[in-house]
């Protein structure tokens, strides 16, 4: 039996990904992801037999364009209720149960109680108590820090990455001097991390970072330009978002 109908409802869109290999519910006038979602996804690198943890999953959509690539299982949470049940709809819709396993947990208060190959998170943004919240609560706990610090976020990292594991987050790169030094208090470090350009000859709005317990050669990976002089996504950006072949790492 079915406990949660995969099926588009008034209020939702079907989109599609990676040339119509992944579906992806939403909400129309929810929190929608944008292309900092799929980033995420074609930057981590998974091998098989791993187990994977996302802080966050929203919708599910990262572990869903993740599905392509090698790995065990991942377990994803998520603290709104209701993006709970649009995430498993998603898993349904494209037949990832098993792989797949979504949990209604506020990661702070969560013990797994074992340790995970990979962790990964596109976390809110927004300092707490800065920037303007919205009419929708919950657009306001995806993108401002109300539920999960960048301090929190790390830490459980920290706590439940196992020795030789690695951690994968996208975040804003005006912020990259405090999570490299959150990372440090944690004792975390910077493996490789790449930042992401709208154009060339403009501040880069995010970075890419791989973590870890250890750096044994630090990779700075060269930067991804995502529009051309045209106004076109380059032809890198092109690739990712249509789903090119997984990092297997």
């Amino acid at each position: 039996m079915i406990e949660f109908d995969p099926g588009i409802r008034p209020d939702e869109s079907l989109d599609t990904f990676y040339r119509g290999r992944i579906l992806v519910l939403q909400r129309k006038n929810g929190f929608r992801f944008s292309l900092d979602a799929p980033l995420l996804a074609d930057f981590i690198t998974t091998r098989e037999g791993e187990e994977l943890l996302e802080v966050g999953t929203g919708c599910g959509i990262i572990s869903l364009l993740l599905s392509l690539k090698p790995f065990k299982h991942i377990l994803a949470l998520e603290v709104q209720p209701a993006l709970v049940e649009l995430a498993r709809r998603n898993i349904l819709l494209n037949n990832l149960e098993g792989r797949v396993t979504v949990l209604q947990k506020d990661f702070r208060q969560y013990q797994p109680n074992r340790k995970f190959d990979v962790i990964f998170s596109n976390p809110p943004y927004i300092r707490r108590n800065s920037g303007f919240l919205s009419p929708s609560e919950e657009k306001n706990i995806a993108k401002h820090e109300l539920l999960c610090s960048l301090e929190e976020l790390l830490g459980f990292t920290r706590n439940w990455l196992k020795e030789t594991g690695r951690a994968y987050f996208i975040f804003p790169g005006n912020r990259r001097a405090e999570f490299e030094e959150e990372l440090e208090t944690q004792g975390l470090k910077l493996r490789s991390s790449r930042s992401v350009y709208p154009r060339e000859n403009e501040p880069a709005n995010f970075f890419l970072a791989e973590c870890g317990f250890s750096a044994p050669g630090y990779r700075d990976i060269p930067p991804l330009i995502l529009y051309g002089p045209d106004g076109k996504y380059t032809r890198e950006a092109e690739e990712i978002f249509a789903g090119r072949a997984g990092r297997e790492g």
